[in-house]
């Protein structure tokens, strides 16, 4: 099953990835699919059949959207401001983690 999970994420990423160097547009759109989320809640309730647990990793996932919302805004951001890429990536993913931290603080 894991061979099989880690084939199909695998896939997923290669196909965004592949669409996105033809067209930014489908590719931003696939990439703001909650793709990751539908594998793994189904992965989850796959193995565990527990639908409540489903529920709330589900509910938790869309509490744990708003700090990552950082990223989007602050990456284009620095680009567009000269920032190099890996220097942009690096700078809005602490962004985001700091965004997380100051969200687990406020929501307890």
């Amino acid at each position: 099953m894991i061979l099989i999970k880690l084939l199909l994420s695998s896939l997923m990423i290669v196909t965004v990835t592949e669409v996105g160097k033809r067209s930014g547009k489908v590719g931003g759109l696939l990439l703001s699919l909650p793709l990751t989320s539908i594998l793994a809640l189904s992965w989850s309730w796959w193995e565990s059949r527990d639908a409540e647990k489903t529920a709330q990793m589900t509910t938790e996932t869309l509490w744990f959207i708003i700090p990552s919302l950082v990223l989007f805004f602050t990456l284009p951001a620095l680009i567009r401001k000269g920032v190099d890429f890996p220097w942009a990536m690096t700078l809005s993913v602490m962004m985001t983690l700091g965004s997380y931290v100051l969200f687990f603080k406020l929501k307890g």
